[in-house]
Order: C-alpha cells, then sequence, then structure tokens
C-alpha cells in the first residue's frame, strides 16, 4: 500500500488529457450528428467516443492505482531478506524505488534520474518528500545522473529496478548501453526487474549478450495497460550469473 499523504504524480499526463478530452469531444459530435438527424456517422463516433473513453479509464487506473498492485506483487516475489542494496533507474518520484526500501530495513535504496520527462511534477524535492511521507528517508539515496552511464562502481546491488524509464533514452544504442549499465552494476547472484512498454525484447537480447541467466519477459496484465492492450507493459527478468 502506498501512504496517503505521498504524491507520485501522472504518468505522461498529456495522453490522459488527450485522450480525455477525445473522447468528451466525440460524444458532443455524436450527440450534435444525432440531433440533426445523422445516425450513421453519430454512431461511428459514439464507438470512437466509447473507445477514447476507456482507453482515459485503463490509463488512469494504471497510474494512479494498478502499476502500485503489480510492483508490490514483483517485489514480493523476489524473496529479499532485507538487507540488500537496491537501485532503482530513472526511479521518478520514487514509487518503485521505496516500495524496494519498504522492503530493506537492514538495507539500502539509491534512485537515479535526470529529472525530467514523461510524469507530472518530477523533481529530487518530490522524490524526497515521498520518502518522508512512506517514512524511509533514512535508507534511501537520491542520485542525479544518467542511466547510460552510472555514478556506480561494478557488482554494487543485489537488485536493479527500473518502471517505464529507459524507453525515454531516444536511440537503441542508449538505451542499449542503459541495460548494459543495470547489468554491470548486479553483483553475483544479483537480480533485475525492468518494466517498460516498449523494446523489451530488445532489452532482454542486449542482458543476453552481457551473460545474463533466467533472462524472461512477461506480460505485466491489463492493471499495466496504457489507455490499452497496444500500451501494455511487459517485465524484463534475469540474474548476473
Amino acid at each position: 500500500m502506498v501512504n496517503p499523504r505521498a504524491n507520485y504524480g501522472v504518468d505522461a499526463p498529456g495522453v490522459l488529457v488527450g485522450l480525455t478530452v477525445g473522447g468528451i469531444a466525440e460524444l458532443v459530435l455524436t450527440a450534435v450528428l444525432f440531433g440533426i438527424g445523422w445516425p450513421i456517422p453519430a454512431v461511428v463516433f459514439l464507438v470512437g467516443a466509447v473507445i477514447l473513453l476507456a482507453g482515459a479509464a485503463l490509463f488512469a487506473n494504471t497510474t494512479l492505482r494498478g502499476k502500485f498492485q503489480v510492483w508490490d506483487e514483483e517485489l514480493g516475489r523476489l524473496g529479499l531478506k532485507g538487507d540488500e542494496h537496491a537501485l532503482d533507474l530513472g526511479c521518478g518520484r520514487g514509487l518503485v524505488l521505496f516500495k524496494a526500501a519498504g522492503r530493506l530495513p537492514a538495507g539500502r535504496a539509491t534512485g537515479v534520474d535526470l529529472w525530467t520527462k514523461d510524469q507530472s511534477g518530477n523533481s529530487m524535492d518530490a522524490a524526497w518528500a515521498n520518502a518522508r511521507a512512506e517514512g524511509v528517508a533514512d535508507r534511501v539515496e537520491l542520485v542525479t545522473g544518467d542511466m547510460r552511464d552510472l555514478p556506480f562502481d561494478d557488482a554494487s546491488f543485489d537488485l536493479v529496478v527500473s518502471s517505464l524509464a529507459v524507453h525515454n533514452i531516444p536511440d537503441d544504442e542508449g538505451r542499449a548501453a542503459a541495460v548494459r549499465e543495470a547489468f554491470r552494476v548486479l553483483r553475483p547472484g544479483g537480480m533485475l526487474r525492468l518494466a517498460d512498454f516498449r523494446h523489451s525484447r530488445r532489452y532482454a537480447e542486449v542482458l543476453g549478450e552481457c551473460g545474463a541467466a533466467d533472462v524472461q519477459v512477461y506480460d505485466l496484465g491489463w492493471r499495466f495497460w496504457y489507455g490499452g492492450p497496444q500500451g501494455r507493459t511487459a517485465m524484463v527478468a534475469c540474474r548476473r550469473p
């Protein structure tokens, strides 16, 4: 569960607004077309309105509730002992980072971000406010850095996680570099869990090239859909031998 005082913002708020406004606009147009006696085009716009508004509802559920539930389950399956050192790539306002920290009473959780892009109100100050609200600030470190060139030594972390961050890197080589860096900082026996709605198969390829073991890609289900099945999120999982 999430402390109600914490505020994790909205992912890609412009997309959610666009889906909602577009759906309402098509509903209005539907009413106008029915009013002037054009039922066939009215039905077409009604179908479009339903699709857009359903997409908005799914998007809102994912960003405000669904991803919280999914990450709780994913972290719960890792069998953490509580003394591990975890890293969150592109931690944003800290949702996954602080969920991990809450499971590490004798460990540490480090978040790295450039504090830009793709989430409303994203800043280090907002992340620290959430860390305090969640009661984990004493075991958290926040670092400004680029996931393509992490400021950490090799084999520094027992767990590396990332949620909807790597896809923000605009080029394939940059994304591949971030995945290689995530693997580089893993200790032997360490685990990686990388959730994204694009490029997941490519991430898995890169991890395989790095020598990762037990590489998997699996769908995270409708609770992690950004607007519909076309925006489904997959998890890339592996272990460092």
